[in-house]
């Protein structure tokens, strides 16, 4: 019996009934996620515990056996994806509230928790949690925590790793670990908790989470403008950061998604409009009005189209457009290319029109919408990957994009993770040094190499990938 077999019989005898598949039929489904890879992987187990968790990771170290975490597989960087086979472990019968207390500001969730189920629990005591991605009726708090999830509203609020208190996880070798306080001030020992949030499940398995709660705001406006291009959009948005009321949101559709939302959906947009903004603006009710007044007037400038939304019917009409593009996308491009990329607010329009040239240079339609308070942008490639001409000079134009992020002194991903997919971009990001300290810190909290391998950073280079 090989090694995978004798894992998987032990893991029989570990584990209760219902616990594992082992069939390739039953298998297979996990081997992908959200983007083009799949590798089958040898069994996948669905633990309900902290401590099933952390035998099963204990049971792969003691046999070498690869181990990949999944929630529901809605990252799009292949970060789920079993590239060595091995075992898939899923997390989404995890999905218990262990505490809840509304006076610390805090839950502690386990990590397979779905994030609008999260929501559903702690708005109902007047709290969100502010990571709030576009995939969060589907995608798990674990996710969220395994490649730092944000959304729109981290422009004011932060990112996972500025809402989580403490987690616990485990490690390489099945060995508990824990990470933070329940309290929002701590000092002792090393931060581990940053260290592990946004890790992909390289470093450890995390298996619960401390979250810190922020309270709902009494009310909300929201600011729909068009403006003549990238340039007064960017700007506007430069301007609104640099006054006092900072905003939930700040969200941008560039001039190619306005053309392709005029000649596919029925959204009324201004025929002269280059760019659109959505800047959502929260508060207490006795103060919104002259917040609102500081953030328009910030955001005028010349050729500039701007509406004010009151009531929640009002909110929706402005957010039609918005909500509008990513189904027309997937109707133009179903199988769309699509990457996260952060550059310096006032650099998004040096990008733009990069972007614009590699677009014409290859004969490709780039399309860029996303998070224009903290220069977070989505790039979509409309291609056909089953054309390989058209794949061929997408492969380049992707390589141009990165290079000109970088040059621009941006980063290759803002929150979907590295995965898979653009490990092979990490070293023009990250130099020789800084990822042997990184590849150090994999080596003492995985030391044999079974968790996720081949994700978030490139082998070194005297490695080659076995597949």
């Amino acid at each position: 019996m090989n090694e995978l077999g004798a894992f998987i019989e032990e893991l029989r005898q570990a584990l209760p009934d219902g616990r594992l598949l082992a069939d390739a039929g039953s298998t297979w489904a996990y081997g992908m996620d959200n983007s083009r890879v799949h590798h089958a992987p040898g069994v996948v187990v669905f633990p309900e515990s902290h401590e099933e968790v952390a035998e099963v990771v204990r049971l792969a170290h003691d046999h070498g056996v690869p181990v990949t975490t999944r929630g529901r597989g809605t990252g799009t960087a292949g970060g789920a994806v079993p590239v060595l086979g091995g075992v898939v472990l899923v997390t989404d019968r995890m999905t218990r509230v262990l505490d809840f207390r509304p006076e610390d500001r805090l839950i502690v969730v386990e990590a397979g928790l779905i994030n609008a189920e999260l929501q559903r629990i702690v708005g109902e005591h007047g709290f969100f949690w502010p990571p709030d991605p576009t995939s969060n009726a589907l995608c798990t708090v674990g996710g969220n925590l395994g490649c730092n999830a944000a959304g729109p509203h981290a422009v004011k609020y932060g990112t996972s790793r500025e809402n989580v208190l403490g987690l616990r996880a485990v490690d390489g070798r099945g060995r508990t670990v824990k990470a933070g306080s329940q309290t929002t001030k701590g000092v002792v020992g090393q931060d581990l908790t940053r260290l592990l949030i946004g890790c992909e499940g390289t470093l450890a398995v995390i298996t619960e989470a401390t979250l810190k709660l922020t309270p709902l705001p009494e009310t909300r406006r929201l600011l729909r403008a068009f403006y003549p291009d990238m340039h007064a959009a960017s700007a506007a948005v430069s301007r609104v950061m640099a006054q006092p009321a900072t905003p939930a949101a700040i969200e941008f559709i560039d001039g190619n998604a306005l053309d392709l939302l005029r000649r596919n959906s029925s959204v009324d947009i201004p025929a002269s409009a280059g760019a659109m903004l959505m800047i959502e603006v929260d508060g207490d009710e006795s103060g919104i009005e002259a917040t609102v007044e500081r953030v328009v007037s910030a955001a005028r400038s010349a050729d500039t189209d701007i509406a004010v939304a009151q009531t929640a019917a009002e909110q929706q009409r402005l957010w039609a457009a918005r909500k509008a593009l990513s189904p027309t996308l997937r109707q133009v491009a179903p199988k769309k290319i699509n990457e996260d990329v952060v550059v310096p607010v006032s650099r998004i329009p040096r990008l733009i029109e990069a972007l614009d040239d590699i677009a014409r240079r290859h004969a490709i339609t780039i399309v860029s919408f996303g998070h224009a308070g903290n220069g977070n942008i989505h790039v979509n490639l409309l291609v056909d990957p089953d054309d390989p001409a058209q794949m061929a000079g997408a492969e380049q134009a992707l390589d141009e994009v990165f290079d000109t992020v970088l040059r621009l002194d941006g980063t290759l991903s803002g929150e979907h993770g590295i995965g898979l997919v653009k490990r092979g971009f990490v070293a023009r990001e990250i130099p020789p040094d800084s990822l042997d300290l990184m590849r150090g810190i994999k080596a003492v909290f995985d030391p044999t190499g079974i968790l996720n391998p081949h994700k978030k950073l490139p082998d070194h280079p005297d490695r080659v990938l076995q597949d």
